[in-house]
């Protein structure tokens, strides 16, 4: 199969439209549903992060997709009880696959309602009955189990779009794209990151753990497929908060920030105990934990609360939150381009910042490098911009 008629392109008006492969057959067999042109956009996009990853770390990885950008990206690593209570997986045996995903999701659930799930490794059985409880308009992996692949089947009423890829694909050097008649050609990015890529420690502190040095890996990748400017926050190899597509990169270091935040406050012992009321489904549950965190609630927005829980204890006080951020430590950033001032760095210490990596070549790299030294970070400058559009 060398083309793919699609229902419709980005919107219902823009018909026709389809996909086609520029050499040979097209990588990639659809095993079920009617996947539309965001959701290959989607799936291509996060195949290739959750390949890379597995490269680079041999480590089983997934992502969760929302337009054309990662919500998250974790590895394979087992997940503490707060966790798994804060992602509603305490009853499943979670294979490494399954984990990962569950930590891709676990870190913006309330952005990853619909998203486009990738994972690096065969789909079992555990990943299928995480999946199967989420809200999600489809799967790319190079392979499922007979179970996996059954169970999924019958998500969305059997519309549930899966997406098996031929993980021995490898696309042309070059690409291209068209806009507005024009056609843009470049040669692809291959860059996957590693340790050698770690080496230009310009801090003080020089003291770079493999645990470390791990995710700061990951966010690498993690930012060279999300659409630019972007910024994120990882933790235990793990995505926890994405700031992308903003025009400032302090709004990214700021948005991402939050996320992180939030992510971190939803394991307070307080959030944890919540009450739901019967039959207050997943994605009310992740609205009403948003709300519950948030400083920034808006009073019409918390008069929700009430109709989803048992009882509405206190919200965490300013001093509460304070006091329980500071428990977020040895957190990892990620840039995507350098940072031009140091307020990224002020904003980032707030919520745990240990170790920065970014490309470096601003004129006030001094300055930013000064900013790390004083809350005694470890930064990396790589000298490898990831921008992506």
């Amino acid at each position: 199969m060398k083309t793919l008629a699609l229902k419709y392109g980005c919107n219902p008006n823009q018909k026709p439209a389809e996909i086609r492969s520029v050499s040979g057959e097209l990588p990639f067999q659809v095993l079920n549903g009617n996947p539309g042109y965001i959701n290959f956009m989607d799936a291509l996009n996060s195949w290739q992060l959750v390949k890379e990853l597995k490269m680079a770390l041999n480590m089983p990885a997934a992502a969760s997709f929302k337009h054309v950008s990662p919500a998250g990206a974790a590895l394979g690593l087992p997940l503490t009880d707060e966790e798994k209570r804060a992602c509603f997986v305490e009853d499943i045996d979670l294979s490494p696959i399954a984990a990962a995903y569950v930590r891709a999701r676990g870190a913006d659930r309330m952005s990853s309602f619909g998203d486009w799930a990738a994972m690096s490794d065969i789909v079992d059985k555990a990943t299928a009955l995480v999946l199967k409880r989420e809200v999600s308009d489809g799967i790319i992996a190079p392979g499922y189990t007979h179970e996996a692949l059954e169970i999924l089947k019958q998500k969305k009423g059997g519309k549930y779009n899966i997406v098996e890829i031929d993980p021995a694909y490898e696309p042309p050097a070059l690409e291209t794209k068209l806009i507005y008649g024009v056609e843009f050609i470049q040669q692809k990015n291959s860059i996957i990151p590693s340790a050698k890529d770690l080496e230009n420690i310009v801090t003080a502190n020089k003291n770079l753990p493999e645990d470390a040095k791990r995710d700061l890996i990951l966010a690498m990748l993690t930012l060279k497929y999300t659409q630019s400017n972007s910024v994120c926050y990882v933790f235990n190899g793990q995505v926890i908060g994405v700031g992308a597509g903003q025009q400032s990169r302090i709004h990214c270091t700021r948005l991402a920030g939050e996320k992180t935040d939030i992510w971190y406050l939803k394991q307070h012992p307080r959030v944890l105990n919540l009450k739901f009321k019967e039959n207050v489904g997943r994605p009310e549950r992740d609205n009403a934990l948003d709300l519950f965190v948030r400083r920034d609630a808006a009073e019409y927005e918390l008069k929700m609360l009430p109709d989803l829980l048992e009882e509405v204890p206190a919200r965490l006080t300013d001093k509460e939150r304070e006091t329980w951020l500071q428990g977020l430590k040895n957190v990892t950033l990620g840039s995507d381009g350098f940072f031009p001032f140091r307020d990224n760095i002020d904003r980032a210490a707030k919520s745990g910042v240990k170790y920065v990596v970014q490309p470096g070549g601003s004129v006030r790299d001094d300055i930013v490098i000064d900013s790390c030294n004083e809350y005694d970070m470890v930064m990396v400058m790589t000298g490898i911009r990831l921008f992506h559009h």
